[in-house]
């Protein structure tokens, strides 16, 4: 559906002119008309594009006919990108002739968005005297103007047959000056509506089930008393028993601002026929026609009008949830033309027929791979599940099945189920519906190349192609079953370089930054000596196969990086068995609603794991060096004993010695032998997502006293608590209690602690993402990462011109993506879609960054 066309008879002098957001406007006039000075005036600058431009960039001159067609080929093809990207776009060109025209109208039918076509049919005088006021028109003929001027009149009374959907006309130089462009919202475009939302399948004329479904869905007398809006798929009639009570119903509804419709192919027919169109009363409309007969001429006038008001297709939400009859590719989500509106109606189809004579859909919803969610119907299945983002809600209630409804944002499905078949279906009900649980496989064509991905929290999100392929690597090699790899915790930014004495690292730069950022409280949780692990626990086997589609497995326990602790499956099972009965015994399955849990944690020892990266990465020469040290100091001792003069060198020799042995004993803290599971660890220190939600943003004492019920329940030793302090940091003395904390612990032998805002997910006062965990490591700890002797003098002050702002960037950037992919599974997305984020997060790992920071 468009606006009204304004032709040239209705146009007046300071006439508003409607202009849709998202179309192609076209300028039309002769030289000299003023379509330059319109666009700079009514449009930005970025949304024109001129044929003098394209002509100069293409010949250094903006006015060398000869260069006209490099210069179109040049505006049609941006043209095209910025309309295949959602730009409106302006062409500021003659356009007087048809072919120009014609291309302009097909590159908008391509992109399927409006063409609109703005006229200024300026008096030949006005143009002459505007070309000699240039100089670089001065010299242009008169009969240039004539002729175009010729052109365009012969042009006007044809523009809407050429395709433009909309025609202003401008003929005095008055009109010009007074003329407001008026940006349109497109009649689909209703993304300021965010629900909530409930989406109602097919109906067919089955009024009983409707007034069924809408009571179960709290709807009293078409209202709902908590303001939620019901939207229907289309197909309200036909083959049912009431379709005037169903049409009834929803019109009230719409009329009354409680609710949304969009056309189904069977009130596409029906409206044809209200017409006076001659059409075929087959597949239900002769039940229909047969009722309407017995209502009167009003109510069928108001059916007449309400189907022909209909849009094919709505974007709501924030553009999250796009509705529609038969569904929707995303290239098509906000457009608007005849192609798109077919495809909203039909559907789209391979050609062939199945064995009942029925058309066989194109499986679109198999390739989908949009961020909003596509809600549609048309297709009648048994059942109905999620595919790649997309729901079919038609669970065949005039074929006696039932009535389906999706509550929005919830994604809870609610149904009745029918009262009797009332039509038989040509073909039976029981055919499954395309696709799986899980949607389409994951395709190596979602994480290949270069990609950007959309996050809640931080925008647009770029990965590098080098860094996707070293990921690819680890996932397809390493790492878990991908079915339960939901999450890839970020890396975590180091604090700020401290100024005192002795210390690299300091807990007051790490208070001052989140005092800077507006932080007022925050927790400080004891660092533990291991392994970040990310644990996902399933109530029992069926809860695993239900949700993540796994048989065997109860859920995994992987690194960083997604690989598996171990390599032998039942020692996972049996951590996670232990897991699984703590959570029972704390009540957490029925308190949080869910059947499985996702964890973030520390495993311990760290030896687990790291035991190569300390040879290999970090301060590989302190292990040796704590061997051959004493060693070459006996020898020193020797031959000062013998009066040789080697006391200056004896005392460096003494205190490499001393630095060694200080290495060797913080190595061991961390890397204790264990037996099976004798010995192991597990500190959780947030729970990150269950059925239905993401619990990123629950504050942390809140987790903290989830999981503290966790160890409290768990009677095999395998769970250990994080020990923590809440600190003000605008009040001095809780900042010294927290300085006074970390001491006491890193000089027992502590690693650290991790500085985190109370509220969990948080930001500064500008909006912007604030780092979720700032890390500050105690000085025995850090002797391990930078060598035995890094807090000698020298070393410190070498030390302190570290680079911390790429690893923090980094850090925030992982973050902000593992928001997304809690957010995508809780929302219940595809796997492939929860894994463009997990995948993202791993691919960053392989960004050149010191692995000591």
């Amino acid at each position: 559906m468009t606006s009204t066309t304004l032709s040239a008879s209705t146009t007046t002098p300071g006439r508003r002119l409607p202009v849709t957001d998202l179309s192609l406007v076209v300028l039309v006039g002769a030289t000299g008309s003023g379509k330059s000075t319109f666009a700079r005036r009514h449009f930005k600058p970025t949304e024109v594009i001129s044929s003098d431009f394209c002509r100069g960039l293409v010949a250094d001159d903006e006015n060398d006919q000869s260069a006209s067609g490099d210069a179109f080929d040049v505006l049609h093809y941006i043209v095209g990108k910025r309309l295949a990207a959602g730009r409106l776009t302006v062409v500021d060109a003659t356009s007087v002739q048809a072919e120009s025209r014609r291309q302009l109208v097909q590159l908008a039918r391509q992109h399927d968005v409006l063409p609109i076509a703005i006229v200024l049919d300026m008096p030949e005088d006005v143009c002459a005297e505007r070309n000699a006021g240039r100089p670089d028109r001065a010299g242009m003929p008169r009969h240039v103007i004539s002729r175009h001027r010729r052109e365009l009149r012969r042009s006007l009374r044809g523009l809407e047959r050429e395709g433009f959907r909309k025609v202003h006309v401008l003929r005095t130089v008055e009109e010009v000056e007074s003329a407001e462009i008026v940006l349109e919202r497109r009649y689909n475009d209703l993304r300021h509506l965010t629900g909530p939302f409930d989406i109602i399948g097919d109906i067919h004329g089955c009024s009983s089930e409707l007034e069924t479904l809408l009571g179960k869905l709290g709807y009293v007398d078409g209202a709902h008393p908590e303001g939620r809006t019901a939207v229907f798929v289309g197909d309200l009639v036909d083959r049912g028993p009431d379709s005037p009570g169903v049409l009834r119903r929803v019109m009230a509804m719409v009329a009354a601002g409680n609710a949304l419709c969009v056309p189904g192919n069977h009130e596409n027919k029906l409206g044809r026929w209200l017409g006076g169109r001659n059409v075929q009363h087959t597949h239900g409309l002769a039940e229909t026609i047969e009722q309407l007969e017995k209502e009167d001429d009003a109510f069928r006038t108001q059916v007449r009008e309400f189907i022909a008001g209909l849009v094919s297709h709505y974007v709501l939400d924030e553009g999250k949830l796009v509705v529609c009859h038969a569904g929707l590719p995303e290239k098509y989500h906000g457009r608007t033309s005849g192609r798109v509106r077919s495809h909203a109606l039909y559907g789209d189809t391979t050609g062939e027929t199945d064995e009942f004579g029925l058309p066989v859909r194109y499986p679109w919803a198999e390739d989908y791979r949009g961020r909003a969610a596509v809600v549609y119907g048309h297709t009648p299945v048994p059942n109905t599940s999620w595919i790649n983002n997309t729901i079919c809600l038609d669970t065949g209630a005039v074929f006696g099945g039932k009535m389906t409804a999706l509550r929005w944002p919830e994604r809870e499905l609610v149904d009745v189920p029918a009262e009797k078949v009332w039509y038989e279906p040509v073909r039976p009900l029981v055919t499954e519906a395309p696709g799986s649980r899980e949607g389409r496989p994951l395709d190596l064509a979602d994480v290949q190349g270069r990609r950007v991905v959309e996050t809640r929290h931080m925008a647009r999100i770029g990965v590098r192609e080098e860094n996707a392929a070293a990921a690819l690597e680890v996932m397809s090699r390493f790492a878990v079953d991908p079915r339960l790899l939901t999450y890839l915790p970020p890396t975590m930014a180091p604090t700020a370089t401290s100024k005192e004495d002795g210390y690299l690292e300091h807990p007051a730069e790490a208070f001052a930054q989140y005092r800077s950022d507006g932080i007022s409280r925050v927790v400080c949780e004891e660092k533990h000596m291991g392994s970040r692990a990310v644990a996902l626990v399933c109530r029992d086997a069926d809860a695993a196969r239900e949700r993540f589609g796994v048989e065997g497995p109860t859920g995994a326990l992987h690194t960083r990086t997604g690989r598996p602790f171990f390599d032998d499956p039942a020692i996972t099972e049996e951590i996670l068995g232990r897991l699984r009965t703590a959570v029972t015994d704390a009540g957490l399955w029925d308190e949080l609603g869910t059947g499985w849990l996702l964890l973030d944690a520390e495993l311990m020892p760290w030896s687990l794991k790291a035991s190569g990266l300390l040879r290999s990465q970090y301060a590989a020469v302190g292990a040796a060096s704590g061997a051959v040290l004493p060693t070459a100091t006996a020898a020193l001792e020797a031959a000062a004993a013998r009066g040789a003069a080697v006391e200056g060198l004896l005392d460096r020799q003494r205190e490499r010695t001393a630095d060694a042995a200080a290495f060797t004993d913080a190595y061991r803290r961390y890397c204790w032998s264990t037996d099976g599971l004798e010995g192991v660890r597990l500190a959780p220190f947030q729970i990150l997502a269950a059925e239905g939600r993401s619990l990123a943003a629950v504050p942390h004492d809140e987790q903290l006293a989830w999981l503290d019920r966790l160890v409290e329940h768990d009677t095999t030793g395998l769970l250990q608590v994080t020990r923590r302090l809440i600190v003000d940091t605008g009040d001095e003395a809780s900042v010294r209690s927290g300085v006074d904390w970390w001491l006491e612990m890193t000089g027992r032998g502590g690693e650290g602690m991790v500085v985190k805002p109370l509220q969990a997910l948080a930001r500064d006062g500008k909006g912007r993402l604030v780092q979720p965990g700032i890390k500050v490591r105690g000085r025995e700890y850090l002797r391990i990462i930078y060598g035995p002797e890094y807090t000698r003098p020298h070393n410190l002050e070498r030390l302190r011109e570290r680079f911390l702002n790429h690893k923090r960037s980094l850090a925030l950037r992982e973050y902000a993506l593992g928001l997304e992919a809690l957010d995508r599974l809780g929302d219940g997305e595809p796997l492939w879609r929860v894994h463009e984020a997990v995948f993202a997060v791993l691919a960053l790992e392989s960004e050149p960054v010191d692995p000591r920071l």
